[in-house]
């Protein structure tokens, strides 16, 4: 469990507000937030330029043994079909991959959709120098997280999971109650469950520091000052194959998140991100 929170203002005799969020708990939330967005769609735009993945140091449109994923549109030209390709099987993905509606209403052979992308539309130059600066964003927002939940204790009390957490029992428990949407209340709401840490985990100390490594080892300089990134993942392609991997994951944390807090109760989980403090008690 959490250390007891610091009580705040008394509302009622069954309820308390608690400083649930420390101001740099929260600083660094909102940044991540508005930094993995942006990446995530200037990241689009980028992949857009070749919309390809490869395994290996090298890829190109004649390196068919070493492509494991394709995006693309096919004929007729008046009535095209939009797909993407994983591993041999191909999908349609017709007016959201390979082929969508651009915002004049024609027909736009682009990998995404111009909605989903930063700038909206073809622009690689420009998606580039945005991803490089919000991806300085995320690196030094990432290490002020970090230090501040290493000397703080946070990192081990509130994100780590605990050993009597990954039971099978404990797990499995977790998992019905989210199923059932059954949130935790009171003292409770005070500390995350095995879940959440895992996923909190996964994302903060797995896949964001997989994405800064992988996107230094696709820079030639970078490859050049340091060799062993290109040896960590295998090849370049191979790197900027496990880039997307991880940003797609990172992309599906942010869906179910989002989900989460709507079906948990927007205003209160807001709320607290963005003063800090929770009421708890009575039926909260």
């Amino acid at each position: 469990m959490a250390t007891a929170a610091p009580t705040l203002a008394p509302l009622r005799p069954d309820s308390r507000v608690v400083l649930r969020h420390h101001w740099l708990v929260r600083l660094t939330h909102w940044l991540n937030a508005i930094a993995i967005i942006i990446l995530l769609m200037t990241g689009l735009n980028i992949f857009g330029a070749h919309p390809r993945l490869y395994w290996g140091d090298a890829g190109s449109v004649d390196q068919r043994e070493q492509l494991w994923l394709e995006t693309g549109a096919s004929p007729p030209w008046r009535n095209p079909t939009g797909w993407i390709e994983i591993a041999g099987t191909r999908f349609d993905t017709t007016g959201f991959i390979g082929v969508s509606q651009s915002p004049k209403g024609t027909t736009s052979f682009v990998a995404f959709p111009d909605w989903a992308t930063l700038p909206s539309g073809r622009d690689l130059a420009t998606a580039r120098t945005w991803h490089f600066f919000f991806a300085w964003v995320i690196i030094l927002n990432g290490l002020a997280w970090l230090l501040y939940g290493l000397f703080s204790g946070r990192l081990w009390r509130e994100i780590l999971p605990k050993r009597r957490q990954l039971t099978r029992a404990h797990l499995w428990t977790d998992i019905v109650e989210h199923a059932k949407l059954n949130f935790p209340k009171g003292e409770a709401a005070l500390s995350y469950e095995v879940l959440q840490r895992l996923a909190y985990a996964g994302v903060t100390l797995v896949l964001i520091p997989t994405v800064i490594l992988t996107g230094l080892t696709m820079s030639p300089g970078m490859d050049a000052a340091w060799p062993w990134l290109d040896a960590l993942w295998g090849g370049r392609q191979s790197a900027r194959s496990v880039h997307f991997i991880a940003m797609s994951g990172i992309a599906g944390f942010l869906l179910l998140h989002l989900v989460l807090v709507v079906l948990s109760g927007p205003i209160r989980q807001i709320g607290a991100m963005i003063t800090g403090r929770m009421t708890i008690g009575g039926d909260k």
